[in-house]
């Protein structure tokens, strides 16, 4: 269970930090797990920049020694650039939040820059490896049943791009036999439309034909052992028994189908717009990484057919 967020705040800035956070839920939409990483982030730099409790005031009057302060601060700490540039984005969003709605204004955080971060491209599979992932993952769950559950979820995964979270909300209805298109709702409670091939229904179907618990329309579709709807983890682990058995390396996780199925479409040629709509990237640049595995994997297979490589 996750510790309680405590501010280091007076009363009317807590208030603040309270109106703040109704806004990224309700009208940002974020989800809960995005609103407490948020909320978890600003109430770290309040902690840092100062002992006693935070007043509006104090936050008015910080300076860009504040901010570098905090940031020389957490990376003394050996606390990644990655997560330090994910707490200084929460605490900017905190500043224009304060500043949009008039309360105060501090021009010095934003002349404050992330810390760069290092380039870490997506972890793809070839064409061969994903095949052999989908025909094996069945045979790793001690039942039938739950091996054809894992076949038809990294089906999903693979052949529709789609993150863990999104393919294990899905409940019974939301595909069918009928369907050629698939509505999933993503990251910051987007919808994004996404095709369907006939093989996904066809694996989802044979999961549901020896399903002991027979879910009902708009029931959870993917369901574990004791009939709730299943676990991330559950999928995670059982992608490590795989891996661990096909002998293939540590990125091979769920997510690695996900990242196989825009960087295999790159390589067939379908433009990065079409690719970032389909994954629901709301940045064009996100999707862009995948140039960059493409181009990674052509110089590998190149240095292995090259006639003078083997030379």
């Amino acid at each position: 269970m996750k510790e309680a967020i405590k501010f280091n705040a007076d009363e009317t800035l807590l208030k603040l930090i309270k109106n703040w956070q109704d806004f990224l839920l309700k009208e940002r939409r974020f989800s809960n797990h995005t609103l407490d990483a948020y909320s978890r982030d600003l109430a770290t730099f309040l902690h840092e920049v100062q002992e006693a409790k935070l007043k509006l005031k104090d936050l008015e009057m910080l300076d860009i020694r504040d901010f570098r302060r905090f940031l020389s601060n957490r990376a003394a700490k050996n606390i990644n650039p990655s997560s330090i540039s994910r707490e200084l984005s929460a605490v900017k969003n905190f500043f224009r939040w304060l500043d949009i709605n008039n309360i105060i204004k501090n021009a010095a955080i934003s002349i404050i820059s992330s810390p760069r971060k290092a380039k870490i491209l997506p972890k793809a599979l070839d064409i061969k490896d994903s095949y052999t992932v989908l025909d094996e993952i069945k045979d790793i769950a001690a039942d039938a049943w739950q091996g054809l559950r894992d076949r038809a979820i990294f089906t999903l995964l693979y052949g529709c791009g789609l993150r863990i979270s999104e393919a294990l909300s899905l409940n019974v209805g939301d595909i069918t036999e009928k369907s050629d298109f698939l509505r999933i709702r993503g990251k910051g409670n987007k919808d994004r439309i996404v095709p369907l091939l006939p093989i996904i229904w066809q694996s989802i179907e044979a999961y549901l034909n020896k399903c002991p618990y027979s879910p009902l329309q708009g029931e959870p579709l993917f369901l574990g052992a004791r009939g709730d709807r299943l676990s991330p983890r559950i999928v995670q682990r059982q992608m490590q028994k795989l891996r661990l058995r096909l002998g293939l390396p540590d990125t091979l996780t769920p997510h690695a189908l996900r990242h196989s199925f825009a960087t295999q479409l790159l390589g067939e040629g379908v433009d990065l717009r079409s690719i970032q709509q389909l994954l629901g990237h709301s940045s064009l640049m996100t999707t862009q990484r995948y140039t960059d595995v493409q181009t990674e994997m052509l110089q590998h297979e190149y240095h292995i057919a090259h006639p003078l490589e083997k030379k």
